[in-house]
């Protein structure tokens, strides 16, 4: 028997009895955890415990990187670069192949740990492995049209070659959220590596051992060593000397956050691309069709109990449908099986943490207090775990509210009538953010033109959030104060690459020849535009 110690997260020996009390055990094996955190680039001799969100029962303690451990992870990944770069891209593309089947094929263990990690259903656990693999295939198979060289038009036709490079950029750094551990800790690495990167990554503390999995899997699908590094730590204690070091930035998070690392990007001119908050809006129109539509609803604002950068926190729904919708919705909402679980069955799992449960209910609280009224849901659950926090579903909130227009990222959504779709459409475009929408109609052409209108990076037409996130060949990201760049299709991969033109001349030189005189040589190339746009050529 034993127990831990508050003072040193360790076990010690004592009375406490695992089969009754889950803070009396690891939930891992000592070995297993010793596999996965080996992969840390740590000399400090300092570690950080970590216990589960789902009761409480320690899972690990992660070794911590200090600046000079950020320092050799990059001097490893810049010797590896210099190798990985002059592998064909063939060879490339087949490890992402062999990481395709190895995610699939270690799914469980995958899924286990996130659920275990991060206290979501397992069917969004789910998702993640899915992305993966989605992602690793996608580029694989077009990564020759992403990164081979492209001819593009001479100046002179015949005499003029040009050829455009992809060149990668070097040593990419990557800081990823908790909220996504898997799917977030590879996902935007791996077409960094495709394109010839070395990548130094530090994944959020509190997720640790799911993003260390996925580097090991990596390293299973052939990639060599030293391509891809992992560090562990504060950002305020290694997000900096990062930043100082690479060549460029990928950063999923806070818009506080991002802006401090943009501000640091800047100081160096090197590129980066940020994924950041977002206040999402979904539009249930008039024409809807309203189960097809309240089950939508469910899944963008309560999958991964709300702590999704995409999910919907706004809700506006036509007043012709209003109330017959909102039955349906919180009749759904209310049928949602609750659960901190590692099985299937659940429908929503817990918050993460006590900083993100003391959120959720600070907005529901101020929202209650100044007189929006709760429809669903509204309590924290700890008889289901320590973090738990009911879907809850709000009407009435007022402008003055802080979950109007902050972002909660929990299980929280607010209702609001429209009538006339212009302002339903202004109403979702207020605030800063810009990052997702949805919009339910069963006309297709008329929610496509809606959405052209919607300052947001990702729309989706009759689904929360999956048709977007799920194909790969279309980017995603943010606009406004939701972020920077995009992740996914050709955007996603050459963010890391430099264009590099190369062009041949031949027979002709840009200056007078055979004794033409300056203003001759401007007579003759004026002629030689006059007669070019007459051809019809760009």
């Amino acid at each position: 028997m034993s127990e831990q110690n508050p003072a040193s997260g360790h076990l010690v020996d004592g009375p406490a009895d695992p089969e009754h009390d889950p803070t009396a055990s690891y939930a891992l094996e000592p070995d297993y955890v010793a596999s996965l955190t080996s992969r840390v680039v740590s000399t400090s001799g300092a570690t950080s415990a970590v216990s589960s969100p789902l009761n409480g029962q320690p899972i690990a303690h992660i070794p911590q990187s200090s600046p000079d451990d950020v320092a050799e992870a990059f001097a490893r990944a810049r010797r590896a670069q210099a190798t990985w770069a002059r592998t064909s891209i063939d060879d490339r593309a087949a490890m992402l192949l062999r990481l395709h089947d190895l995610v699939l094929d270690r799914q469980d263990e995958i899924i286990d740990l996130i659920v275990l990690e991060s206290g979501k259903a397992r069917k969004h656990a789910f998702d993640e492995p899915l992305h993966i693999a989605l992602t690793a295939r996608y580029y694989a198979r077009t990564a020759h049209e992403h990164l081979d060289t492209q001819r593009k038009l001479g100046v002179v036709p015949g005499l003029t070659r040009v050829e455009v490079n992809r060149v990668p950029k070097g040593v990419v750094g990557i800081i990823s959220p908790w909220n996504y551990p898997f799917t977030m800790a590879l996902c935007d690495g791996l077409p960094a590596l495709l394109a010839g990167n070395a990548v130094v990554i530090k994944p959020d503390a509190q997720t640790m051992l799911s993003a260390l999995l996925g580097a090991q899997l990596i390293a299973e699908a052939g990639f060599p060593e030293g391509v891809w590094n992992v560090v562990a730590g504060e950002g305020p204690v290694i997000g900096t000397p990062m930043i100082e070091r690479a060549d460029y930035i990928c950063f999923t998070g806070s818009t506080a956050t991002g802006k401090l690392i943009a501000a640091q990007c800047a100081d160096r001119l090197i590129g980066a691309s940020l994924e950041l908050g977002g206040k999402n809006p979904i539009l249930i129109l008039r024409d809807a069709n309203l189960e097809k539509a309240a089950e939508g609803a469910v899944r963008a604002s309560f999958s991964n109990a709300g702590q999704l950068c995409v999910s919907t926190e706004r809700m506006f729904v036509a007043d012709q449908i209003y109330d017959r919708f909102v039955e349906r919705f919180v009749a759904r909402t209310q049928a949602m099986s609750l659960g901190a679980s590692m099985e299937w069955g659940v429908d929503m799992g817990t918050l993460i943490s006590q900083a993100q449960l003391d959120t959720v209910q600070a907005h529901v609280d101020d929202a209650v207090a100044k007189g929006a009224r709760v429809l669903a849901g509204g309590r924290a659950r700890p008889d289901l775990g320590p973090f738990f926090f009911e879907p809850t579903i709000l009407e009435g909130v007022t402008p003055d509210m802080t979950c109007f227009g902050k972002e909660t990222f929990g299980p929280v959504i607010s209702l609001y009538r429209f009538h006339d779709e212009a302002d339903a459409i202004a109403r979702a475009n207020a605030g800063e953010y810009g990052l997702n929408a949805s919009i339910y109609t069963q006309d297709g052409d008329r929610g496509r033109a809606m959405a052209r209108e919607i300052k947001c990076g990702t729309v989706n037409i009759n689904e929360a959030f999956g048709a977007t996130f799920a194909s790969i060949d279309s980017p995603m990201g943010g606009m406004r104060q939701s972020g920077l760049g995009r992740r996914q299709g050709s955007e996603g991969i050459h963010r890391y690459t430099e264009s590099q033109s190369v062009a041949t001349q031949r027979g002709i030189r840009f200056a007078p020849m055979f004794g033409m005189s300056d203003e001759g040589y401007a007579k003759l190339m004026t002629a030689q535009l006059r007669l070019m746009k007459k051809l019809g050529r760009a």
